[in-house]
């Protein structure tokens, strides 16, 4: 016979400020831990429950239907949860003494609402910057569903005119494939040297090819200095003296998290500007919860707190608050940042650390890249995709990866994002057994490959050498293990060319009392020729992902920056 535990609990009264994945998921989890809770829900907006992640899909045509965005409304969730929604009421401030809230209805009339337990979910507001010209309204950011109505509006019956974008982070990418969609010249202007900053510059060389070759304007340190009427929209001043007509603009900078009524109730906040929140999602105040955008969490890797504003983690923080403001043990367990964007047909995104925050930390770490195809080769339909991963160099643990690709990117960051949750190494990565078949995998998965080079290079069967590393020392010299054709096509300056296949025959070609610099393509012939190298006497190491890992490391800013 099975029995079902039920949680008896005291009637409380819990009130939930701010709607969307965190507050909403909050209110809908209290309901089903107790019947007899008085659950009140606060929301600014007029939508309780979108899904602001499909704004620029539906902007660019690919969803046709508005409504499908609204993930559940207020009467919706009063018929399935008995939860009262209050809409266009915005909660003015906290009295802690007293344990209450005042909140200003759409009416304009002001009252008190106390509480047991409260539940914070204010969000994020986009970043606007004091920029001269900012207020314009052809300037708009995208957070809520009316600056979309807005957006959307502007944009329709536009034809052949600009677009500028502030931003090369989430939305700017997504946007600038929206503003494609629909016939929009686009310029996106990014003030540091990459897009996708969660990547690092050589993951993301292919997407910037990707936007150019998709008629993106892609301009890359470079910032937008003022904006001022024109005759059909708006004029736009470049940090490099250029000037661009445009007919809208949207500042796609970043977010901030919304903490004002937090900081005026005297909650405290963390390092970096989040609502300071423990395991439970409670803040300084033990009657107050905090989920969502606004919270500073714990980064998974090394624990340090950050602001990692993404839609999956605020659903579970808010489940978890919920939990704790009913008396169940939950805790939160950090965030890895796991995320994928879309660049047109293009797919890139992380999880993890990257090798801009290590360095930053000054932790020590190992790296490999690797180009495998998707599916089986001979399958039609193969593409390639990139893959780097990063992990301690002592012990194997995995720190972070990333992938860029055509295809099969995101399977791949979900097997590494669950490796890394799991606290795998690198070792285990070459364990894991995953579905194969030839239009779905390889007999050796992507993510088993990647175990094997990192493992190679952990056990010292291979040891490696980084693009970033280059011009060789006087003592070292440049090694191309590719056909003499490939070599012709273009090669790293100064390489000599020894076709892997031919090494063993010509060993006597090559200096013993100088380091071999051994490259290819991607990194397998150039492994291979390592290994009958280090068994013949030779001194060399292997370029982790080859001839093409090199091509995106020197398109990178950073390496221009050390030329």
């Amino acid at each position: 016979m099975i029995r079902m535990a039920m949680t008896t609990q005291a009637k409380k009264r819990i009130l939930i400020v701010g709607g969307v994945a965190g507050g909403a998921s909050a209110a809908a989890r209290a309901r089903r831990l107790s019947e007899d809770a008085d659950i009140v829900l606060f929301e600014r907006g007029r939508h309780v429950s979108f899904a602001n992640c499909g704004m620029p899909y539906y902007i660019g045509g690919a969803i046709l239907d508005r409504d499908r965005l609204l993930v559940q409304t207020a009467d919706g969730l009063k018929a399935r949860y008995g939860i009262e929604v209050r809409v266009q009421t915005e909660v003015l401030r906290v009295d802690r003494a007293r344990k209450l809230l005042v909140v200003r209805g759409p009416d304009g009339a002001e009252k008190s609402e106390t509480y047991d337990a409260l539940i914070l979910s204010p969000g994020a507001q986009a970043i606007r910057p004091p920029l001269p010209g900012g207020a314009h309204p052809r300037v708009f950011t995208l957070r809520s569903l009316a600056d979309m109505d807005a957006i959307k509006t502007a944009v329709d019956g536009l034809k052949g005119c600009r677009a500028l974008i502030m931003g090369g982070g989430y939305i700017g990418l997504e946007m600038a494939e929206a503003f494609r969609a629909r016939g929009l010249e686009v310029t996106l202007v990014e003030l540091s040297g990459q897009v996708f900053a969660p990547a690092d510059p050589e993951m993301v060389a292919p997407v910037h090819r990707r936007l150019r070759d998709n008629g993106v304007d892609l301009r890359l340190g470079v910032s937008v200095t003022s904006l001022s009427q024109a005759d059909n929209g708006l004029k736009a001043a470049l940090s490099t003296g250029d000037e661009l007509d445009c007919a809208l603009a949207l500042q796609a900078i970043g977010l901030r998290p919304e903490t004002a009524l937090a900081r005026e109730a005297g909650l405290a906040l963390g390092p970096s500007g989040g609502i300071a929140v423990d395991a439970h999602m409670r803040t300084s105040d033990p009657s107050i919860y905090a989920v969502g955008d606004a919270v500073e969490v714990s980064e998974f890797v090394t624990g340090n707190k950050a602001l990692i504003p993404l839609a999956g983690p605020a659903s579970r923080q808010g489940r978890i608050a919920a939990d704790n403001a009913l008396g169940r043990d939950s805790s939160y367990r950090g965030t890895q940042g796991t995320a994928i964007c879309k660049v047109f047909d293009l797919a890139v995104g992380v999880t993890g650390l990257n090798e801009k925050t290590l360095k930053r930390l000054g932790r020590a770490y190992e790296k490999v890249h690797i180009h495998p195809t998707h599916h089986a080769g001979y399958y039609p339909g193969a593409a390639q995709m990139s893959l780097k991963i990063l992990f301690d160099p002592k012990d194997g643990l995995l720190l972070g990866a990333q992938a860029v690709g055509l295809e099969g990117v995101d399977k791949r960051l979900d097997v590494l994002a669950v490796a890394l949750r799991a606290k795998m190494t690198v070792r285990d990565l070459r364990d894991l057994e995953l579905c194969y078949a030839p239009p779905y995998g390889s007999a050796k998965d992507p993510v088993n490959c990647a175990g094997f080079a990192a493992t190679n290079a952990l056990e010292g069967d291979v040891r490696l050498w980084h693009a970033e590393t280059l011009p060789p020392r006087p003592d070292q010299v440049l090694l191309d293990a590719r056909t003499a054709g490939e070599f012709a096509a273009g090669s790293i300056p100064g390489a000599l060319n020894v076709p892997v296949d031919d090494l063993r025959a010509r060993l006597g070609d090559l200096p013993k009392d100088r380091e071999l610099l051994v490259f290819c393509q991607v990194g397998l012939r150039g492994y291979l020729a390592c290994l009958i190298l280090s068994q013949n006497g030779f001194v060399c190491r292997n370029l982790s992902g080859g001839y093409q890992t090199y091509q995106a490391t020197v398109s990178s800013p950073a390496a221009s920056e050390r030329r």
